[in-house]
């Protein structure tokens, strides 16, 4: 019988090892439509891409809070 402070390791929540928020990594143009809300299609991603190409990070961040 398991006492009360004896805990089962399956119920710990496991966490990663390394930490990350993302903003390493970079954003693909159908991320950044759907960061905006919508569907991707293919007007949209080329929408994305533009934003991307002109702004860089700057376009991601408006999404972002």
């Amino acid at each position: 019988m398991k006492g009360e402070h004896d805990k089962d390791e399956s119920s710990e929540p496991r966490r990663p090892v390394q930490l990350r928020s993302g903003g390493d990594q970079p954003i693909d143009p159908e991320d950044l439509v759907r960061l905006s809300g919508r569907e991707p299609t293919p007007e949209r991603v080329e929408w994305a891409k533009r934003q991307l190409k002109e702004k860089g990070a700057a376009a991601v961040e408006r999404y972002l809070p």
